[in-house]
């Protein structure tokens, strides 16, 4: 009965996007009002709806309305709970490590990192053969966020409990001296707050748009680190019942979205390093080239290290930095 039940789901999704037009569901953990929203995931809904006519149509759901969290996004587009979803590569590592060499400091560049990463999405193809992959962009370059404690040299760092986005980040952090803690970026601000943890890695875009300007006082920035790849995927079969024509719309609005989310990514994360710095008794910290030396030398023996255990990751890496 499953097995024919899957079958008459593909069936009616197949119907629903052939023959009467659709309307595609878009599952977005983060709130309404974040600046990706207005700024790249509704442009995204718009390109789709114009380019194709308004036979398909692409709906937001905003804030975990389709389930919690990031953790989850991939399975949902596979299962079919959501025809896209906006997540990171780096919460379900162990399906994407060829992705993930593009968030090892050293690298991408954050100015040039989401187009090295359009120009090269067939070397990451096998990792996203249960999905269609949309769209891919790296994130302003995480910096440290800090409770109480400044960091201003590695030994700082020691002992310190901070947050990590990845594996990759938590091994860059460990080798700082630091301890690693996995968590989704909706847990950070209480658990900042609490004392749960001391810090974490995250970009700038946190500042304002999950508020750790509030809970942090010190960012520390300047030295090499991680990127934190973001991707849309698209449900395999709602892509395949799709018309040549509307696939094609899909793929040229996945690129601009692409494009748009580094933008949006730049842009707030800068915005939100000039917030922080003028709110009272806040400090933003950009170390020098001799204090950031000690944590670029740990930084590169990640990179190396990663690279090394990884299969097929020393291709990805070189690829990607000779642009």
């Amino acid at each position: 009965m499953k097995i024919l039940s899957k079958f008459a789901s593909v069936a009616l999704l197949l119907m629903s996007t052939s023959a009467f037009g659709s309307e595609l569901k878009f599952a977005n953990y983060m709130a309404p009002t974040h600046p990706y929203v207005s700024r790249a995931f509704e442009p995204f809904a718009e390109a789709v709806s114009q380019g194709t006519s308004g036979e398909v149509t692409v709906k937001l759901y905003n804030g975990g309305e389709l389930g919690a969290g990031p953790i989850e996004q991939y399975s949902r587009v596979v299962d079919g709970v959501a025809e896209f979803a906006i997540s990171l590569p780096g919460y379900t590592a162990s399906q994407f490590p060829l992705t993930l060499t593009a968030e090892l400091p050293g690298v991408l560049t954050e100015k040039d990192g989401t187009q090295t990463l359009l120009a090269h999405l067939d070397l990451f193809a096998k990792e996203y053969r249960r999905v269609k992959l949309v769209g891919m962009w790296s994130s302003a370059d995480n910096v440290l966020f800090t409770r109480s404690k400044p960091v201003r040299a590695l030994d700082d760092l020691k002992g310190m409990k901070i947050r990590v986005p990845s594996r990759n980040t938590g091994l860059l952090v460990e080798a700082w001296g630091g301890t690693p803690v996995s968590m989704p970026v909706s847990e950070i601000y209480n658990s900042l707050q609490t004392g749960v943890i001391d810090g974490a890695m995250i970009d700038g875009t946190a500042v304002n748009a999950f508020k750790l300007g509030e809970v942090a006082n010190f960012i520390t920035k300047g030295m090499k680190t991680t990127n934190s790849p973001f991707f849309i995927l698209m449900n395999r079969d709602a892509y395949a019942a799709l018309k040549p024509e509307q696939q094609k719309v899909i793929d040229e609005a996945g690129k601009q979205v692409s494009l748009d989310g580094q933008k949006v990514q730049l842009s707030v994360a800068e915005k939100g390093f000039a917030d922080f710095a003028a709110l009272p008794s806040k400090e933003v910290i950009t170390l020098t080239e001799a204090q950031a030396a000690p944590f670029n030398a740990a930084a590169e023996k990640v990179t190396a290290a990663a690279i090394k255990e990884t299969e097929g990751a020393q291709n990805v890496a070189d690829a990607l930095k000779a642009k």
